[in-house]
């Protein structure tokens, strides 16, 4: 079997077995599609059958020499490991090439935040006088208060917000679904939306339970949802580079800044591993960082 036969192969085995929603599932096909680019051009079209460990070295030196950022090369990677493993569990390879690849070892990123300053002030810049901006102060209100993503956003449904208990229902990624506690300010915001602004909309009967509309009645998109919050940012004069996602990690950042435990934060943000929560605590770590820097008096310029 030639590559195209086998990456289709692989496609539907993530697709269909692996349940890979479908940005991610074009992640792994362009990396493996460009090995067999790589194949063609520079091993003679060698075969996904016959491809060495020394051949896949080289294709992730070409990867570094060519300036590929290190994340890109470390996502190729784990995209190539994926597909010969499959390959050896099918049956079409007796072994396993991509076994000892290692990837470049990364920095830590820590995700851009806003303070509460910031929020206030771009929520502030929202003109509350027409009904798209008090839809628009909702949207920001429940990103913060919530820590949603900007996919849960969009397709959260009135269903799921129980006011009584004080809880929203989210099916987040992988169709997982976790209950957020609603604040009481959160709640007073998406009630005043419902009953001041989306009642009086004239909703297509697809989206009569979406809690987000748009002023065809229908769901709103995500790109809307950026472009909103880009609007807001500039008009804020703020000038970092803004999205929902910003939004997400400032409720994680501020909750562990105020003393929230990290476990509570992973549920609250839907997160399967704590090890991805934890990059919060490495922004605490960087905040101590700079008060100490700033205000320890042995650090202070002393002027005589």
């Amino acid at each position: 079997m030639n590559w195209s036969e086998k990456i289709e192969d692989f496609s539907n085995f993530l697709k269909f077995e692996k349940n890979f929603s479908g940005n991610t599932l074009d992640a792994y096909m362009r990396d493996v599609r460009k090995l067999e680019s790589f194949t063609i051009s520079e091993l003679d079209n060698l075969s996904p059958q016959n491809i060495t460990y020394e051949n896949l070295q080289e294709y992730i030196y070409q990867l570094s020499k060519n300036k590929i950022s290190e994340r890109s090369q470390a996502r190729a990677i784990s995209s190539i490991k994926a597909f010969f493993k499959f390959l050896l569990e099918d049956d079409y390879r007796t072994d396993n090439p991509a076994t000892l690849l290692e990837g470049p070892k990364l920095g830590l990123y820590l995700p851009d935040t806003l303070s509460e300053e910031d929020i206030n002030r771009i929520i502030t810049c929202i003109d509350n006088s027409t009904d798209i901006g008090k839809r628009n102060k909702c949207i920001l209100e429940v990103l913060y208060g919530c820590g949603l993503r900007v996919s849960e956003l969009i397709d959260l449904k009135i269903s799921n917000i129980n006011f009584k208990e004080s809880y929203i229902m989210v099916e987040g990624k992988g169709e997982k679904t976790r209950l957020v506690p609603l604040a009481n300010t959160t709640a007073e915001f998406i009630r005043s939306y419902i009953n001041t602004v989306r009642n009086k909309t004239k909703i297509n009967k697809k989206y009569e339970d979406t809690l987000f509309i748009n002023s065809r009645g229908t769901n709103m998109s995500r790109v809307i949802v950026f472009i909103i919050i880009k609007e807001l940012t500039q008009k804020a004069g703020i000038s970092k580079s803004i999205s929902p996602h910003t939004f997400r990690h400032s409720f994680a950042t501020h909750l562990l800044q105020n003393g929230a435990d990290l476990r509570f934060i992973q549920e609250m943000l839907g997160h399967s591993s704590i090890t991805t929560t934890q990059v919060y605590t490495h922004l605490k770590t960087e905040e101590l960082r700079d008060v100490i820097l700033n205000f320890h008096p042995r650090n202070r310029n002393i002027t005589s």
